[in-house]
């Protein structure tokens, strides 16, 4: 039987200080919960209206409809809530990185992390002051594709100077990334927020900028969704340029 402590508990996790001092996070929805159960993430409790869906009874807690809608941030909850033991990332070293500079929207960065496991990156790395990607949008975007990344949290700055490999920035005022030399087989691409595109500190460090070519001159739209513009340079370096190691 679920407490209202319990319930008030997980409401709180939709903060990110409540997540960080008690190292948990919200997960929902079978599918999702299940992407997480086959990772390397500790479930803590699960909180269902049907338990038999999972054979977990030992940590499952049966509540009501009414009382899943109580604690569940989504607009129509799916039957089944998980609370997870957050994990601690560590940076690992490649060829290719992709880093995203003050990222404000929940939505945003979860599809950038379900687009990125598509196209086979294993890692993301965020400024401090981008979101949390344990916020329940976050999750929820990352359609269980987070319980397979690596979502590292650092001083940009300090990590592309001591990488010492050419530094490619985004920015619809950058050359066609059609024109991105398949000679190139490492690098760092950094996408900046939708509102204030990367930082003036972090573009100094670029050597060069790329954008997404507008196909038809004619089309009055301005610019593309970030994630959309991430999803196609992950793609086009995935697709075309086979001598990455991604």
């Amino acid at each position: 039987m679920v407490t209202k402590n319990e319930l008030k508990y997980i409401r709180r996790l939709n903060n990110k200080s409540e997540r960080i001092k008690n190292n948990q996070f919200v997960v929902e929805g079978e599918k999702s919960i299940k992407d997480f159960l086959s990772s390397d993430y500790n479930l803590k409790k699960l909180f269902s209206t049907h338990p038999e869906d999972f054979n977990l009874f030992d940590k499952t807690v049966k509540i009501s409809l009414s009382q899943l809608k109580q604690i569940s941030f989504l607009k129509s909850p799916n039957k089944h809530l998980g609370v997870f033991e957050i994990k601690n990332k560590e940076l690992k070293k490649n060829s290719q990185y992709i880093l995203l500079d003050s990222i404000n929207d929940p939505g945003n960065l979860g599809t950038i992390i379900r687009s990125a496991e598509w196209f086979g990156f294993k890692q993301i790395i965020c400024s401090k002051n981008s979101v949390d990607c344990y916020n329940p949008k976050v999750v929820q975007a990352s359609m269980g594709s987070l319980s397979r990344m690596d979502i590292i949290y650092t001083d940009l700055i300090k990590f592309i100077r001591n990488e010492k490999i050419p530094v490619f920035g985004t920015s619809k005022e950058g050359k066609s990334i059609l024109e991105f030399s398949k000679n190139i087989n490492s690098g760092i691409w950094i996408f900046g927020s939708e509102a204030n595109g990367i930082s003036n500190d972090i573009s100094e460090l670029c050597d060069s900028f790329y954008s997404i070519p507008k196909l038809n001159k004619e089309i009055l739209t301005e610019s593309l969704n970030l994630s959309t513009s991430a999803s196609l340079v992950m793609g086009y370096l995935k697709l075309f340029n086979r001598s990455l190691d991604l």
